[in-house]
């Protein structure tokens, strides 16, 4: 039988819910966003704090700034007994919160995107203008990927479409299970 991935974010859709600002370090500058995108450990600063854009019903997963999962305690537990070597949990003190939060960071990238069953994919090209991007994914509308593809991964990136976090079925199962507030899935797997 194969696995099923999913895309895992924020679901926008929840009523009255809170938005979560950019990450600040302990200077209170941003904290650049691909550090959490590269698929290994990152070093930030000092504590890192994430202030409220919009206050309203907290979520235990968000996208904070850029596409910096947040997630509370219960869901980093989560990830932490499913995936404990794929995952780097960074502490951060969400503003009017007095639980804990980190940010999730996903250490594992796979080259796994099926450019065939995908509705749309465009490559960056020399002629684009971004050498360091070349080859790289420039569009990628209806993802879907190969899951022979994925091996053992249960949390990853796809490989040249890093804004996307992907789980493995027993992880969205294990979050809906826990009530885990916030997170959308969109199945992806190419069959």
């Amino acid at each position: 039988m194969v696995t099923r991935y999913f895309k895992l974010s924020d679901d926008v859709y929840v009523p009255g819910r809170w938005e979560l600002g950019a990450p600040l370090d302990g200077r209170g500058h941003k904290v650049w966003t691909w550090l959490f995108r590269r698929g290994e450990p990152a070093a930030v600063d000092g504590p890192i704090r994430v202030p409220l854009s919009h206050a309203g019903e907290p979520l235990d997963f968000s996208v904070a700034g850029a596409a910096v999962p947040i997630i509370h305690e219960k869901v980093a537990a989560l990830f932490n007994e499913l995936a404990p070597d794929a995952v780097q949990l960074i502490p951060v003190e969400v503003e009017s919160r007095s639980e804990q939060y980190f940010i999730l960071n996903i250490l594992r990238v796979v080259k796994c995107i099926d450019d065939a069953a995908c509705e749309e994919v465009q490559h960056w090209a020399p002629e684009d203008g971004q050498p360091d991007l070349v080859g790289e994914y420039r569009v990628v509308a209806g993802m879907r990927i190969d899951p022979t593809k994925v091996g053992d991964a249960k949390v990853f990136r796809p490989w040249g479409w890093p804004v996307v976090l992907l789980v493995s079925e027993n992880i969205k199962t294990a979050m809906e299970r826990a009530g885990i507030s916030g997170a959308n899935f969109q199945d992806v797997t190419s069959t």
